[in-house]
């Protein structure tokens, strides 16, 4: 029989599987928007902290596809907040070690891995066929190619940064303010010259400290927004409206327009 992937259902009847995976979420999210989440393709650019939770979250709501970018492999360093992270998987690539996690929580996703810098080369050809971007990444100058890339694409670019015990999360498309604009990055207008490339890595020369729950509250509200774009369901918080948080704080989550 043919089954929800248009292709021969396996053995181990993968449909039947998939929808008891979902039975928990169903009555929030109807069939037809379930199939829709089922029909999508996320991109999400790393696959650290902020990325592990994304791509985890997705998968155990039903994304039918995702493409996870990072080249990086694991380090001890990055297990106090990298869920895809364990001592076994040290040295590992880290798309790697996401796409055997992901598979095992869900069998009938489909992950595509590219194990490489994403620049400006390879942007296009990496979002295209995307329904959603998300920004799991720690550097300003890849969220401007990104951003860039997915507004010239029209595929809505879920944003989320951390530092310390703070997260931020906001949504961009081609009706808001983009991620350069609403942030005022001395690149906004201008090509990407050695000048305005040297600017930018003046911006972001600190390593921040993080503590694990920090990046992983980003990757699961960043998977909701996503979820909410594919289904037109709820209210993304969209720019110049960005969700922030401090973890310290006894009233840690507020909205604010910047």
């Amino acid at each position: 029989m043919n089954g929800l992937f248009g292709v021969s259902m396996p053995e181990n009847n993968s449909e039947k599987i998939y929808w008891e995976i979902l039975d928990r979420q169903k009555g929030i999210i109807g069939k037809k928007e379930q199939l829709d989440i089922l029909n999508s393709s996320v991109t999400v650019i790393g696959c650290g902290g902020i990325g592990g939770a994304t791509t985890e979250m997705l998968a155990r709501m039903g994304v039918g596809k995702l493409k996870i970018v990072d080249k990086d492999v694991f380090e001890v360093s990055n297990i106090n907040r990298q869920l895809m992270s364990n001592l076994k998987s040290i040295g590992t690539p880290k798309t790697q070690a996401t796409k055997e996690r992901l598979q095992s929580i869900n069998p009938n996703i489909e992950v595509e891995t590219f194990n490489t810098e994403l620049n400006g080369r390879n942007v296009t050809e990496i979002l295209t066929g995307s329904q959603v971007v998300i920004d799991a990444l720690d550097n300003i100058l890849t969220r401007i190619i990104v951003g860039r890339s997915a507004e010239a694409l029209d595929i809505p670019f879920i944003h989320g940064a951390i530092h310390g015990t703070m997260g931020q999360i906001t949504v961009f498309n081609n009706s808001t303010p983009s991620y350069e604009e609403l942030f005022k990055l001395p690149s906004q207008g201008k090509e990407l010259t050695e000048e305005i490339i040297s600017q930018i890595s003046n911006l972001s020369k600190e390593v921040p400290p993080v503590l694990g729950p920090v990046p992983n509250i980003v990757g699961c509200l960043q998977a909701m927004e996503a979820v909410k774009l594919i289904t037109r369901k709820g209210t993304p918080i969209m720019a110049p409206r960005v969700l922030i948080f401090d973890l310290m704080k006894e009233e840690a989550f507020s909205i604010v327009r910047f």
